[in-house]
């Protein structure tokens, strides 16, 4: 095994490390072992007031070990990749195993199931920028949101990113998957002053391709036009009303969703959808999927966190849950098969998208529009929903003023099947790609 050094390990360095360990814990008579690496690097800057705020470096190295014997498992991690350290690495989970507890369901993935050829997702992307560079363009992000409109006071920041990585996964059964990423940010927050109030909104852009990013014109222009709108805010009367929850917010809500079929939540009996395969679960015409190997996305991997292939998936079909979300525990402990969904969804998206959210807003008519959420008010458990709630009052299909100070509340069953419409407004900035949700009605808590 290569020593650590302050630079990167390359890609055969990762190699040498994984294949080391593996061998070692084959000395030490282990029935099985898991080995997971990862190394990361990039920077971050935000700019305030015209000048740098803050710059932060960060390079980082990952080693993780389970080992599994006697149907006990032991799992101990390091961020020393040296020979050493490794292998006390290793050691230590193999003490922890020791005094585990004997579990049935442990173990690695069928054999057949590991990802022996998978594709490449063109989930890498090289980009040149420097901190210099990156500077300049945050500070030219924030001049151009104060620019907009003079109602905006100040920003909170405009922030520039960079992160990319390696990420090896390998165990016992001969297998050996690995692949790069990296994803780049920039975003700016703005506050606005009212008649009587201050008001805070922004704008982000992520993507792996750096070409992918938005302009820092649009941007700041989206944060401030953001911003500027939500100022002179009113309360509205408690209510039941029908509400779309625009794309940014909505994915929280398919969030929820993926939440209850995962395994976790199933075996622990803490899933309102527990026992509900082949019920009707959405309206009839919604599916629900997931495409993991679309290039470049965000939610896109070529295995899962067990080395499973990760495939296309239908959850939904029809309306009908179809399909729970499964890692290789998960699954044995229900007596079922792995979705390859170890570590969550892999672009998770909702069809059909027929509507732009100006015809959502006329197919609603009168109701709430929500750009924003707050708290943690989700019971998995039960379904139960309430959470603190921002957006815009809608009449006659069209925004009248903006609203604050609320809470929305219901149940997700009935959330769910109460979706009348889905807008092809799509987010794609993270593994979960939806448009804007139109629900028949809920519950609106106001003065």
């Amino acid at each position: 095994m290569p020593t650590e050094t302050k630079t990167l390990a390359s890609s055969a360095d990762l190699c040498m490390i994984s294949e080391g360990a593996l061998a070692y814990a084959h000395q030490k008579n282990i029935d099985a072992v898991e080995i997971s690496l990862q190394t990361s690097k990039g920077f971050s800057v935000t700019a305030r007031k015209g000048e740098v705020e803050t710059l932060e470096h960060h390079q980082e190295n990952s080693f993780s070990v389970t080992v599994i014997h006697q149907q006990c498992t032991g799992h101990a991690s390091s961020t020393d990749f040296s020979k050493e350290a490794v292998i006390a690495t290793i050691d230590k989970a193999i003490t922890f195993a020791r005094y585990a507890q004997k579990d049935p369901f442990s173990g690695l993935a069928d054999p057949a199931l590991l990802a022996r050829n998978y594709p490449d997702c063109d989930l890498m992307h090289p980009w040149s920028v420097t901190p210099k560079k990156a500077i300049t363009m945050a500070i030219l992000c924030e001049q151009k949101a104060l620019a907009h409109d003079k109602r905006i006071l100040y920003t909170e920041g405009a922030t520039v990113s960079t992160h990319s990585a390696q990420i090896i996964y390998a165990n016992s059964l001969n297998f050996m998957g690995e692949y790069r990423i990296s994803e780049y940010s920039m975003g700016v927050s703005c506050v606005a002053r009212g008649d009587q109030e201050m008001e805070r909104e922004g704008e982000y852009t992520i993507a792996r391709n750096p070409k992918d990013l938005w302009t820092i014109d649009f941007i700041a222009k989206r944060a401030a036009e953001k911003t500027i709108a939500r100022l002179n805010a009113q309360a509205i009367k408690t209510q039941t009303c029908p509400v779309i929850f625009e794309a940014s917010v909505a994915r929280g809500l398919l969030g929820a969703f993926v939440q209850a079929i995962s395994g976790g939540a199933l075996y622990r009996q803490s899933s309102f959808l527990l026992n509900a395969l082949e019920t009707q679960v959405f309206p009839t015409f919604i599916h629900i999927a997931q495409e993991p190997h679309l290039p470049s996305a965000m939610g896109s991997c070529p295995f899962d966190g067990d080395g499973v292939l990760t495939r296309q998936q239908h959850y939904v079909e029809a309306g009908i849950l179809k399909q729970y979300a499964l890692s290789v525990y998960a699954a044995r402990k229900l007596g079922m098969q792995t979705t390859g969904n170890a570590g969550g969804v892999f672009n998770l998206s909702v069809s059909p998208a027929d509507f732009t959210l100006p015809e959502l807003l006329k197919k609603m008519q009168r109701g709430l529009l929500i750009t924003e959420l707050m708290g943690q008010g989700i019971n998995i458990t039960t379904g139960d929903y309430s959470r603190g709630a921002a957006g815009f009052w809608v009449e006659q299909g069209e925004i009248q003023f903006p609203v604050h100070e609320i809470t929305v509340a219901g149940n997700l069953k009935n959330m769910f099947k109460g979706i009348v419409a889905v807008g092809n407004d799509v987010d794609t900035r993270s593994t979960i790609r939806t448009g804007s949700l139109l629900i028949d009605q809920m519950t609106i808590a106001g003065e």
